[in-house]
């Protein structure tokens, strides 16, 4: 009699458990939404002007906990202008191997030029194409993109609008 008791249990587990929704996400199609403050992969921002907003300070690099951060600093002149300060980065590497994704860089930044962005796709195939240079944290140039055309929308008569 316990027997049938347990198949009846087990049963009616299967059952109700078939009966839920599915939560599964289908991973490369659809990505589950990150927290507000997710830390990701890092980027170097830019002012709107096209500056680089990193002056070279090394103050990201002096509250890495583990040490990954390599700032070289250079001098700004009047016809090499990098940055609004007197210093740019003239090297700038993270090592994302090393990183433990703490957001001290971020915190220590007096000119919020390092931000740890929501990315976490972070994969790839051989250990050197972890070392992230400038060329590859910075942001576009917003001064340098050319502007996207936008087609007005189409009026109830067919014609566009303007």
């Amino acid at each position: 009699m316990r027997d049938v008791a347990a198949l009846v249990v087990g049963m009616k587990t299967t059952l109700s458990e078939g009966l839920r929704p599915v939560v599964t996400t289908q991973y490369p199609e659809e990505k589950s939404p990150r927290s507000v403050r997710y830390r990701g992969r890092h980027y170097l921002r830019r002012y709107d002007n096209g500056l680089e907003r990193c002056i070279g300070c090394e103050l990201c690099a002096a509250a890495c906990p583990v040490g990954c951060i390599l700032v070289i600093a250079a001098e700004n002149t009047e016809e090499h202008r990098v940055s609004p300060g007197e210093r740019y980065a003239k090297v700038y590497e993270i090592n994302m191997l090393r990183c433990i994704f703490c957001g001290y860089c971020q915190e220590a930044c007096p000119v919020q030029a390092i931000v740890l962005g929501p990315e976490y796709e972070l994969s790839d195939t051989s250990r050197e194409k972890f070392i992230y240079t400038k060329e590859m944290l910075l942001e576009p140039n917003p001064a340098q993109q050319e502007p996207v055309y936008v087609r007005p929308a189409a009026t109830s008569d067919g014609q566009e609008g303007g």
